[in-house]
């Protein structure tokens, strides 16, 4: 079953996340354990370096690709001692895509759901 359609987040947003929420992210695939079903994506966003930690326990088995961009949908999971962890549902690589488009586009939908919204 997958989850709602999740709320775009960028990767320096995740840490305001809820509990459970539906939320989507991207970054590039740095590391990658089988073992421990993890993930970790990375994005640069002005001068710091953010990292999105991923459990892919449901989308095992997946032909990781590090350095590739990877999209993610899942759900907020707050851990002891690891802070915030996406539960993926879905982990799509898309790698080649303009990354500061997307940026331009996440923008551009909040800004009309707002606009929807008053």
């Amino acid at each position: 079953m997958l989850p709602r359609a999740g709320v775009y987040y960028f990767p320096w947003e995740i840490s305001s996340v809820a509990e459970g929420e539906a939320l989507r992210t991207f970054g590039r695939l740095c590391c990658y354990d089988l073992a421990r079903s993890e993930a970790v994506l990375t994005t640069q966003h002005n001068s710091a370096q953010y990292q999105v930690c991923v459990d892919t326990t449901f989308v095992e088995p997946f032909q990781a690709q590090l350095g590739a961009h990877y999209m993610v949908l899942g759900e907020a999971e707050h851990r002891e001692g690891e802070g915030l962890v996406v539960k993926a549902r879905i982990l799509t690589c898309v790698e080649g895509i303009n990354v500061s488009l997307l940026e331009q586009a996440i923008q551009e939908q909040r800004k009309y759901f707002n606009e929807r919204q008053e």
